[in-house]
């Protein structure tokens, strides 16, 4: 083989002699890449806590502990707390506020509590749900990114040999080759960001789903209770 010719075709020449334009396509390919990799860590460690803290609140609950107790340790941690807890607090709090006003029916609290329930958990769904779309966007569009530097870059190289009276390979090569690194780049953005999407997304749902199932617990423990007490 050529010498030269390798050197020629050596990845980080053909980046550096690449066309501005493939060049600017490669820079926002990387930057891209480079921002889903952050955002797929820092949702790595964030569901793996809402996961983590979600079980021990729900051991914590369903073991049979004092709502009292749990609703005050969760107001006086409410920034490390985790969603299901706030939701839990949340839930709680507007409940005891409704049932010291006089002439409200039970249906009227319990709806009361739900809501406030529910605006909690919309909330902490779209904590839960930040820098998603970024990964959306980066796993759909990266490839046609680096599909528009490949084209781009494969019409400069065939222009250039407009003033050649006998192209060979050895001509060829090169742009051809700096065209489909942007490709490449393209798919090495798209894929951790569309694996990162698919995964976070589903853990997300069965969290959501987790969530909402206590959301209805809840209600129900509460209404019992207060019909029980009414009856006593």
């Amino acid at each position: 083989m050529n010498p030269d010719l390798s050197q020629d075709l050596s990845l980080l020449h053909l980046i550096l002699n690449a066309s501005v334009p493939v060049q600017l396509v490669m820079l926002l390919l990387l930057g891209a890449s480079l921002m889903s990799w952050w955002f797929i860590f820092i949702k790595l460690f964030a569901l793996k806590r809402a996961l983590r803290v979600t079980d021990r609140f729900e051991h914590e609950f369903w073991g049979g502990g004092d709502i009292n107790a749990m609703y005050q340790r969760v107001a006086a941690e409410r920034e490390s707390a985790g969603e299901m807890e706030r939701i839990f607090a949340a839930g709680f709090s507007e409940f005891m506020k409704l049932r010291q006003q006089t002439g409200l029916s039970l249906n009227v609290i319990i709806d009361g509590t739900r809501r406030a329930m529910r605006a909690t958990y919309q909330r902490e769904l779209d904590g839960l749900e930040s820098h998603l779309s970024f990964l959306a966007t980066v796993g759909s569009v990266s490839p046609y990114v680096g599909l528009f530097g490949t084209v781009w870059g494969i019409m400069i190289a065939f222009m250039g040999l407009s003033s050649v009276a006998q192209a060979t390979l050895a001509q060829v090569a090169p742009g051809i080759a700096e065209a489909l690194i942007a490709t490449a780049m393209g798919l090495f953005a798209a894929i951790p960001a569309v694996v990162g999407y698919n995964r976070y997304t589903h853990d997300i749902d069965r969290l959501s789903n987790r969530m909402e199932s206590f959301m209805e617990e809840f209600s129900n423990i509460l209404q019992r209770q207060t019909t029980t007490t009414k009856a006593a």
